[in-house]
């Protein structure tokens, strides 16, 4: 029976001004005041310019919801304009930062080396990555997706000790079912989130493998979710579209009451 705590962490991505924020997430602390949360976490990654306002509400409603960014540079400081650091976002009361989404990749054309090295820097600043990765149709339709996916999670990793390697939350998103409304089978998910989980005990060892969440995203909404999550390697969702619903991400939260 695995130990590991899901994590149900919702993306805004580019979406909602800093008064459509607030709103939000207190609309979502009304609705998860219903929901029970002993044993699940629930995390929103809101624009930059969205984070301290959503940070004051969470912190003024002592809210059940931790605090996330879509991405961290890999600089510490410096002249990087339009940059964002680790640091920075520490002092918001960020828990987690994504790196490598599958959109920083395929329009700003971040590679494995740069994916690491936000990777490193995250930890560094003491926040938690959650490192995206996953195929593109073509991948899966030639039947590499486990092959190109578990390259993208060496590449994140590469140079991590044990101890930080554990500290990393791994998302599974395969491209071609992110915004499409097209969603894996809780199959699909299962077999590739196994083999990352595996990856990691080659590399890293049972206490590793074992204690790293591997989230799923792609399409998740409350009449899927509990069926995904039903898999044994399947920690927790990372949520777009869905996540910009209050009720909706409350009931993926609330996934065990499905």
């Amino acid at each position: 029976m695995s130990t590991r705590t899901p994590l149900m962490a919702g993306n805004w991505k580019m979406n909602l001004d800093w008064k459509q924020g607030l709103a939000l997430v207190e609309e979502l602390g009304e609705a998860l005041a219903n929901v029970d949360l002993s044993d699940v976490e629930v995390a929103v990654l809101p624009p930059f310019v969205d984070l301290r306002t959503v940070q004051t509400a969470i912190d003024a409603g002592k809210l059940p919801i931790a605090l996330g960014a879509q991405d961290v540079s890999a600089h510490e400081s410096g002249a990087y304009t339009g940059e964002i650091s680790g640091a920075m976002l520490t002092a918001l009361n960020c828990t987690y930062a994504a790196v490598g989404h599958s959109e920083r990749r395929q329009y700003h054309g971040e590679d494995e080396a740069i994916t690491n090295a936000k990777v490193k820097a995250a930890l560094e600043a003491g926040l938690t990555p959650i490192l995206c990765v996953g195929e593109p149709l073509e991948e899966r339709k030639a039947g590499k997706h486990v092959e190109y996916t578990l390259a993208q999670l060496e590449g994140g990793l590469e140079g991590l000790s044990a101890e930080q390697a554990a500290k990393v939350v791994v998302a599974y998103e395969p491209v071609w079912a992110i915004g499409t409304g097209e969603v894996a089978t809780p199959e699909d998910a299962q077999e590739v989130c196994h083999e990352i989980r595996e990856l990691l005990r080659v590399q890293h060892g049972d206490q590793v493998a074992d204690a790293v969440r591997v989230l799923y995203g792609g399409s998740v909404k409350s009449a899927n979710v509990a069926d995904i999550m039903a898999k044994d390697d399947v920690d927790g969702a990372l949520v777009g579209g869905a996540s910009l619903k209050a009720e909706e991400f409350a009931k993926i939260a609330g996934f065990r009451a499905a």
